[in-house]
């Protein structure tokens, strides 16, 4: 047997950094570049990516915990110190979403950026920063589901440290992190593939596809896990969440484009120097 991963990246002047966090800020780092290689694209600054993570970054983490935390008040009353405890996890990416989502309209509107294209560019790197991200769940062996067997998992070809490391609490469990994992992934590489047809998606409808594609895909994740948030009864926060998002975002691509048969469609060449409101 491989045995578990061990969660301490390294030691700093005596301060255990775990993979968690090295993970998460990975995968920032690379959304920050990606993203800031396509603003260059359509005629945006690099430095607009730069400003916005400057205060959205720590916004976003803020955001993610406070979520994470009001749905699983009780033990932070018990224990207040706990809300400050972040190297084993406790981030929620809607919580993460939903405050970044704010920042970024105020700062459009600060700077005279269209939102919808701050939206189209950041979508694909979000979703890798996502694929990478639940890579520190698996380290942290969290956001795992059900009870499985070891015959299951090794049914599916995966490599025997990850095998290894779903025997958590006595039994094999649903790598639901890497479910995920692979479905953000894949999106990024769709989301990608849709951004370079030139005239296939207007302006926004990045951004949407971006929001169906993992809404749809983390609705049915959710329901797998064991670790889920609830809203009242079985009610799954983050499920019902996705559902909303879901409808909601299929519905604006829908009525957009019944109602403006005029929208520029995302196209880099014709965007150039073309990109404030």
């Amino acid at each position: 047997m491989i045995g578990y991963v061990n969660r301490v990246a390294f030691e700093l002047f005596g301060l255990s950094i775990y993979w968690y966090a090295v993970i998460i800020i990975s995968g920032v780092v690379i959304a920050m570049v990606l993203s800031s290689r396509e603003a260059e694209r359509v005629g945006m600054k690099a430095d607009d990516v730069t400003d916005f993570m400057l205060v959205g970054l720590p916004l976003s983490f803020i955001g993610a915990r406070l979520y994470y935390i009001l749905f699983d008040l009780q033990p932070y009353l018990a224990d207040p110190i706990q809300v400050f405890n972040i190297r084993s996890g406790g981030l929620a990416i809607y919580g993460g979403l939903i405050v970044g989502g704010i920042w970024l309209y105020y700062f459009c509107s600060r700077h005279f950026i269209s939102v919808w294209t701050f939206l189209d560019i950041a979508a694909p790197s979000v979703m890798i920063a996502q694929s990478i991200g639940r890579w520190g769940n698996f380290m942290n062996h969290e956001a795992f589901g059900g009870e499985t067997t070891k015959a299951f998992l090794q049914s599916l070809h995966l490599p025997q440290f990850i095998i290894e490391n779903m025997y958590i609490d006595g039994a094999y469990r649903q790598p639901t992190f890497l479910y995920e994992s692979v479905w953000t992934f894949i999106g990024f590489i769709v989301l990608l593939f849709l951004r370079k047809k030139t005239g296939l998606l207007k302006r926004g409808e990045v951004a949407l596809s971006y929001v169906i594609w993992y809404s749809f895909g983390r609705m049915f994740i959710e329901g797998m896990r064991t670790d889920s948030l609830y809203l009242v009864g079985s009610i799954r926060v983050s499920q019902l969440l996705s559902f909303i998002l879901l409808v909601g975002a299929i519905g604006v691509f829908i009525w957009r484009r019944k109602q403006n048969k005029q929208l520029k469609s995302y196209d880099r060449s014709h965007w150039k120097n073309q990109w404030i409101v």
